[in-house]
């Protein structure tokens, strides 16, 4: 008969030796599994059957200590032949410097082959404990491990023993083996070479010892998820495991306890907690093997493959596994070994999940500045128009204990999507499997990308798709989630367009924080409405992508961009906020003039600087800190945990003190500011702040806090906890979040003075001329076609703030002029040409940067700027595809230039970058012409428009609505080439000057390419030969200027309001009439002019 017990079982100490409750911190971990083998097999007496049972520890399935002891029987008393001795060769240890050899070979015994002739004796001569574990592992014939061990107890292990040395017993006991089974052996006196097996077994029984599992249902051939499909099935569910009933039955209390979890969470690496390990196995331990590089045992919980690490090192392995994309949980023994006997003599220590950690779930302190943000996004169905599709979204920082929800509506572009995900930068995003469109998930992949991480998607079943809204109201309610929010969790969706869609959003992310064991944040968390465009400068996805704004092109990192320009922030928090600020540049004029002011303030005032910057040095996240105390007010169950309370309330100590302490540094911060009476009135109007001084001042409220540390906990950063504790620690917290919306509040306002205090050194210390820029109130202005004043971009000196960064130099000023001003009236285009690399993309850059800073706050790169505010910025810039979503270059330029025609207004900034490049010259051609026509005459936006088709310079020219300006170059003469001819070189002066460019120099950029100088003299013939052929047709073109294509349409529309003038239509509804009038009545000036 076979019996197989799991190693729990066999691991509580000799009631000889040790009191029943005591704990070896110091015993090895060994693997036991009881093997009984028949009668026919290896000739055992029955006596030997017999000292088995008798030597058999029957107790309890609780592991409290873990003791090494022998595994191999007595001797069969029917002598025989021992196998034994033909093997003898590879444990003998010739120096300590062989222990490693020998340890790599013990893995390939055959522990069935030494039972018949190895008795009790003999397991004495082998205590070497770093090689007992591999020794325990056995490979049977087709180089498959044998799982069945012998495990034999006695009363005496070699653990108990006095420690011999090992050579030494080895010379004392070969030859008695030798006399015994007359197998020749070397002379045990004599130095030994280890001999070695085939290297190439070895490493393939090595291989197929770590990848084979020995549950048949976990084999890739058999898996199955919790509903019994196949992973090749689309509704398979990854996270989940079908585990075959009599399987289930057969297995002892610990292996249930693990298998009844993990069968649950697929998806994550389970540590299951045994005694002072944590271990992992099956397919985890290969998780643990691959990433971690721990050697693969057959241990643990039903002799399956394990791997381990101890209480001391289990957060560094932790934080390893999540830093590369796992998911970590944790199942921790909730009582101790005498509590579990306690209860019942076979009763097993009683263990649970405790938590779940994840890349998008962080909370400790260690995670950096970045918010870490977990989003849910639910599409609704289309609109009537089908044009339209409405999204809700809601998303969590842990560590701030904050949660967002709200809705966007977008059109097939999905620039608003693309927009949300810009300004969330989740690190994982959830999305109902069939419940997004390919549009929204190809917008997904594109714009989910923080830095140069990918970020996780993670689809949900729809077995398991988010809840309906009413469902989610009644779970809030029943469950008492957001109970400690600032503002009730209802009234955050007041301005929430698709109300339906954002609850079952918020659903879906309540049911994935559930799983993972976050309840604390559902109940204490705060939950605010989240706006995507509202009251704001609007950027959508491919604008934050196109202009740089957070990460570069170039490798995704934040060199190169404005936030990295910006960013001279002290906090963490205070980089946060500064991060949400240019998400969300003002429109409001009064707003955008407040920040101005106290950057004012501060640069006149360098005192303050200073102290300020100290102060916040001293600071640490308040922001994370408070989330991590609001989410203990009712103490965490990992408190009452017997292994890990002490550790966790010791970190909650600190955390705690540390807020404190920091908080009272703000405080002192805030008030040496409000003192200040220019300061006091300008910070006022940027942020509220609670009575901080006098008998209901909040600071004599963080006093009394202060002194309760300083009493209870005076080394708070290193404290050592005493049972007391929890409930003085509980008790301060309880009263501490009475006034959260007073701490957030003071958090805040020191986050704004942060960045205020960064926009303020940028202002002071770049390397070209800075100005304040003047918004123009936002009035209703009448359209230009009517003689009223439209829209106004005016910036004299503009350089670009960060493109010669690296690379030094001096940047080149530039003069822009968008629109009417004082001086008269000034045409809203710019149809800007030029050579390749002669400086047109940073020009477009740089002007919607100035206007980005302009609207945050901030001073402006440039000796004089006046503008208007803009509601949109629109971009289409650079020439890239997108091969994993099957979009071309051209259709990429497209569906951006698509988007600008649908959403532009006569308050936008429009910026095109060589539109029509990746199809055929003449459609690319018809369709920049077309395009630009419709922004200028239709919508009359401030554009600028860069362009290699300089026939569009012949057809506008003499548009009252566009000005032709170029960035100059010039061509010097250089050395001769060898056949004589004299080479020019092209310089570029990066300044922009009046008129058009008369050709865009690609060959002399060719040359500077690299592209060898006979290709090149080819192409140049080739190019004198095709202007030949087509002489006649360029020479008619130059008089285009003169009567264009335009003029043309501009006759046609004058005849037809001739004819429908005479059947009554009044002319002054017809905008595209009126729009002709102008252009005629300006054209007919300028030529009476000359």
């Amino acid at each position: 008969m076979q019996r197989q017990k799991s190693i729990l079982s066999f691991l509580r100490p000799p009631t000889g030796d040790r009191s029943s409750g005591s704990e070896n911190p110091s015993a090895k971990r060994l693997p036991a599994q009881r093997h009984e083998q028949s009668a026919n097999g290896s000739g055992q007496s029955t006596a030997a059957s017999a000292m088995d049972s008798s030597l058999e520890v029957r107790g309890t399935d609780t592991p409290p200590e873990k003791v090494p002891r022998p595994i191999f029987p007595q001797k069969s008393a029917n002598g025989g032949s021992s196998l034994f001795s033909s093997i003898m060769h590879k444990f003998v240890k010739v120096d300590d410097k062989a222990n490693g050899r020998n340890q790599a070979q013990a893995g390939a015994l055959n522990v069935s082959s030494l039972s018949s002739a190895v008795g009790v004796s003999a397991v004495s001569q082998f205590p070497e404990k770093d090689n007992f574990l591999e020794s325990c592992m056995t490979v049977n014939q087709g180089g498959f491990a044998d799982s069945k061990l012998l495990d034999v107890i006695g009363p005496e292990t070699p653990g108990t023993r006095p420690l011999v040395p090992r050579f030494k017993r080895i010379q004392e006991e070969i030859p008695k083996l030798i006399a015994e089974d007359d197998h020749p052996l070397p002379h045990p006196s004599k130095r030994m070479k280890v001999l070695n097996d085939d290297p190439v077994v070895n490493k393939k029984d090595a291989q197929v010892c770590d990848s084979i599992s020995k549950f048949d249902w976990l084999n890739l051939s058999r898996i199955r998820d919790a509903n019994r499909r196949r992973p090749e099935d689309p509704l398979y569910d990854k996270s989940t495991l079908y585990i075959p009933p009599e399987a289930l039955n057969k297995m002892s209390a610990s292996q249930k306890q693990y298998w009844s979890v993990k069968c649950k969470y697929m998806d994550v690496v389970l540590f299951f907690k045994v005694g002072k390990f944590y271990e992992l196995y099956e397919l985890d331990a290969e998780i643990g093997h691959k990433e971690l590089g721990w050697k693969i045992t057959l241990s643990g919980v039903g002799k399956c493959r394990q791997v381990g690490i101890s209480e001391s090192g289990i957060d560094d392995a932790v934080q390893k596994l999540v830093s590369r994309g796992y998911k970590v949980g944790r199942m921790e023994q909730s009582e101790t070994s005498g509590q579990a006997k306690a209860r019942g003599g076979s009763s097993v220590i009683s263990r649970k999940l405790v938590s779940v950690v994840t890349p998008s779930t962080l909370v400790d302190n260690n995670i950096g500045p970045d918010a870490i943000h977990l989003l849910v996004i639910k599409e609704g169905e289309p609109g009537p128009d089908t044009s339209s599709v409405g999204y809700g979204f809601a998303f969590v920082d842990c560590a701030a204990l904050r949660v967002w929800i709200g809705s966007i509506t977008d059109d097939s572009s999905c620039a608003a999507l693309g927009a949300l995900l810009m300004q969330v930068a989740p690190k994982e995003v959830i999305y109902e499997n069939r419940g997004l469109s390919k549009a929204a998930q190809k917008a997904v992949r594109k714009y989910s990308v923080t830095g140069t991480m990918a970020v996780q998607l993670t689809p949900v079943l729809p077995a398991t798709a988010f809840p309906d809204a009413s469902d989610v109201t009644d779970s809030i309610k029943s469950k008492g989630y957001f109970k400690r929010s600032s503002i009730l969790w209802n009234l955050a969706l007041d301005g929430v367009a698709h109300h339906d869609l954002a609850l079952s959003a918020m659903g879906g992310l309540i049911d994935h924080l559930s799983r993972l064991m976050l309840d604390d944040i559902l109940r204490n968390g705060d939950v605010s409405p989240y706006q995507v465009y509202k009251g704001c400068l609007r950027m959508d996805g491919q604008t934050l992508v196109n202009l740089e704004i957070f990460s570069n092109n170039a490798d995704g990192g934040a060199s190169g961009t404005l936030y990295k320009y910006l960013d001279n922030c002290l906090t963490c928090s205070g980089k946060r906020l500064l991060r949400n600020w240019i998400c969300h540049p003002l429109k409001d004029v009064e707003g955008i003039n407040n920040r101005l002011n106290v950057v004012d303030d501060l640069a006149a005032q360098p005192e303050f600087m200073l102290l300020i910057a100290q102060s916040l040095r001293k600071l640490p996240d308040l922001d994370r800190l408070l989330g991590r105390v609001k989410s203990n007010v009712q103490l965490s169950v990992s408190l009452l945990l017997p292994s890990i309370g002490n550790k966790v309330l010791k970190q909650l100590v600190k955390v705690f003190g540390s807020l404190v302490k920091g908080l009272e540094i703000a405080l002192d911060l805030l008030t040496l500011l409000m003192k200040d009476r220019n300061l006091s009135i300008s910070l006022s109007k940027i942020f509220k702040l609670p009575i901080l001084e006098g008998s209901n001042g909040i600071h004599k409220f963080l006093t009394q806090f202060d002194a309760a540390i300083d009493s209870d906990f005076p080394n708070y950063q290193n404290h050592d906890v005493t049972d007391s504790d929890a409930d003085t620690l509980s008790a301060l917290i309880e009263l501490f979040v009475e006034k959260s919306t007073e701490w957030a509040a003071i958090i805040h306002a020191t986050n704004c003075i942060d960045v205020l205090r960064s926009f303020t050194i940028t202002a002071t210390s770049s390397c070209g001329a800075m100005c304040r820029p003047l918004v123009l109130p936002q009035s209703k202005h009448m359209g230009s076609a009517q003689g009223g004043k439209g829209p106004l971009l005016k910036i004299s000196g503009l350089w670009h703030p960060y493109a010669l960064g690296e690379n030094g130099g001096q940047p080149v000023p530039n003069d822009i002029l968008l629109g009417e001003d004082t001086e008269g009236f000034h045409p809203h285009t710019l149809l800007l040409t030029g050579p390749n690399m002669g400086g047109k993309s940073t020009l477009l850059r740089a002007t919607c940067l100035a206007v980005v800073l302009a609207q945050l706050g901030c001073y402006v790169p440039g000796e004089k700027c006046v503008l208007s505010p803009v509601d949109i910025i629109f971009t289409r810039l650079g020439a890239t595809d997108r091969i994993m979503t099957g979009e071309s270059t051209f259709f990429v330029e497209c569906s951006e230039t698509a988007t600008v025609l649908q959403n532009a207004t006569e308050d936008s900034l429009v910026i095109l970058d060589e539109l029509g490049r990746g199809t055929s010259t003449f459609d690319g051609y018809a369709i920049a012409y077309a395009v630009l026509r419709h922004l200028v005459e239709k919508v009359n936006c401030r554009l600028l428009f860069a362009t290699h088709y300089h026939p569009l310079t012949k057809e506008f020219g003499s548009h009252p609505r566009v000005i032709l300006q170029h960035m100059a170059c010039a061509l010097q003469s250089k050395s001769s080439t060898p056949s004589g001819r004299p080479e020019q070189e092209l310089v570029f002066l990066y300044r922009l000057a009046s008129g058009p460019c008369p050709e865009s120099y690609g060959l002399q950029v060719a040359t500077m390419a690299g592209i060898p100088e006979k290709v090149v003299e080819s192409a140049s013939r080739a190019g004198r030969a095709m202007k030949r052929s087509i002489g006649e047709s360029f020479r008619s073109s130059e008089q285009r200027i003169v009567f264009s294509s335009l003029h043309e349409e501009w006759l046609k529309t004058l005849l037809i309001l001739s004819k429908t003038g005479e059947g009554g239509t009044r002319v002054s509804e017809d905008d595209d009439a009126l729009d002709t009038l102008f252009c005629l009545w300006h054209e007919m000036k300028s030529l009476c002019g000359k």
